[in-house]
């Protein structure tokens, strides 16, 4: 309870005269709207009052709001929280009904994202994603797949050659490199260029690393573990056929080589995941011609927990080069290789 003073209570009532004052205090105490604070003393005055009194708060009649809970939620929602904490009620009591009037009215078979059923549901976009959303949810004992949303990343920039099925799609890690085995594919369906195969096969032009590659993805780093989660909606249709390979190049360092075992074990039974092989070999063996010493130092605060995932996709031989590359602090970038290093013709099988 709150204290108030004689001075304040005579401030809020706008009284000056102490005949006056008197009488309205003693009104406010017959009403159980105050209490003398006896530990106060009297002010000394005739008649005599206490110098400091208690507010009395009026309890709240919460039938109305109980009578709510039981007779006008819908099933759906569980009011059990609330009963208990009819406070917190009458703080979300606003947005519970939205949510109730919402899913009492709609059927949900349009599947939209997350901010489109935010706003369709509380007029507000970001709301299912605050705080005070996903505890409303979580008062309501409500799963968010009841509300029919899927939620969106930052959508992957990609190159599509083809989009004939099976094929290989290529995450790259960076942007150069993204660019350059872009241009790679381009230059490989320009005319006057070798022809490009319309279905993707183990012989003729192999633009990229000796590889039939159908579609570039960027991956931005850690960026593609978030991106993949939907997948299927971000990307096109033939982007998730099951019959596609999904390889993955990185930096040769260990956050690049996280990034691929984060990746495969999220998504590896979704998807064939493996690595780009070809280009990895190539790295090595321009490494190992340039000398492990001339490759740059690894970046500070890198994780360097990593499984045999990685190396055990390469011989023994390589599996050494790599672990020495590491263990002098050193790392292979992307960068390492350029346009050249990735045109690549065989030729055709007969």
């Amino acid at each position: 309870m709150k204290k108030i003073n004689l001075d304040a209570l005579s401030t809020k009532y706008g009284i000056s005269d102490y005949k006056e004052l008197y009488a309205k205090v003693i009104a406010l105490i017959e009403d159980s709207r105050i209490k003398p604070v006896k530990a106060s003393g009297i002010n000394g005055k005739s008649p005599a009052l206490y110098r400091e009194y208690w507010i009395i708060e009026k309890k709240q009649d919460m039938s109305q709001y109980l009578n709510e809970l039981n007779y006008e939620i819908v099933p759906a929602i569980s009011t059990d929280y609330y009963r208990v904490h009819i406070d917190q009620y009458i703080q979300d009591r606003p947005w519970v009904l939205l949510l109730n009037a919402y899913i009492r009215d709609s059927d949900f078979m349009t599947c939209m994202s997350e901010n489109e059923r935010s706003f369709d549901i509380w007029r507000r976009e970001k709301f299912l994603k605050q705080e005070q959303g996903k505890k409303i949810l979580k008062r309501c004992g409500l799963d968010t797949k009841v509300l029919n949303f899927y939620r969106t990343t930052e959508p992957i920039a990609y190159y599509c050659a083809t989009r004939r099925t099976p094929q290989k799609l290529l995450v790259i890690e960076n942007k150069d490199t993204f660019y350059s085995m872009r241009k790679c594919l381009i230059d490989s369906q320009a005319p006057g260029s070798a022809p490009a195969q319309s279905k993707l096969t183990d012989g003729g032009v192999s633009p990229i690393c000796g590889e039939q590659i159908g579609t570039l993805l960027y991956g931005a780093g850690k960026g593609i573990i978030a991106a993949f989660s939907d997948f299927d909606i971000s990307g096109e249709p033939y982007m998730a056929a099951p019959e596609n390979t999904v390889l993955y190049f990185g930096d040769l360092d260990y956050e690049g080589i996280g990034i691929y075992e984060n990746f495969a074990a999220m998504y590896g039974k979704q998807y064939r995941i493996s690595l780009f092989k070809a280009a990895y070999e190539k790295m090595l063996t321009k490494a190992e011609r340039i000398g492990i010493d001339q490759l740059p130092v690894t970046k500070e605060g890198q994780n360097r927990k990593i499984e045999n995932v990685f190396l055990s996709q390469f011989s023994q031989p390589q599996q050494d080069t790599i672990k020495e590359i590491l263990e002098n602090d050193r790392y292979i970038p992307q960068e390492i290789l350029n346009i050249s290093d990735m045109m690549v013709t065989v030729p055709v099988r007969t």
